[in-house]
């Protein structure tokens, strides 16, 4: 299955770049650059989602548009793309 979540990369003081899902709660990355931040956010979203799917109950949250997103100047909003692969017998 695949997932796709908007995530806002914020360079803070330091000149690090974190991340964070407007929709996924509590689902965060960093990185000393924006690539890194985006692998890192890739990362932390495929565990987020992951652990959702394969709750009893799975309840993934709608998916906002960016122009929904509370923006700061500066921030750069990636769409993040997951590939859960779902295991044989899988009910969809």
């Amino acid at each position: 299955m695949k997932f796709i979540y908007p995530a806002v990369f914020r360079k803070n003081e330091e000149g690090r770049y974190k991340a964070f899902f407007p929709d996924l709660a509590c689902c965060e990355a960093e990185g000393d650059t924006l690539d890194d931040a985006i692998d890192n956010a890739n990362e932390a979203a495929y565990n987020w989602i992951y652990a959702e799917v394969m709750e009893d109950e799975m309840d993934l949250p709608a998916i906002s548009d960016e122009s929904d997103l509370d923006l700061l100047e500066g921030d750069i909003v990636r769409n993040i793309q997951v590939n859960i692969r779902m295991y044989d017998g899988w009910d969809e």
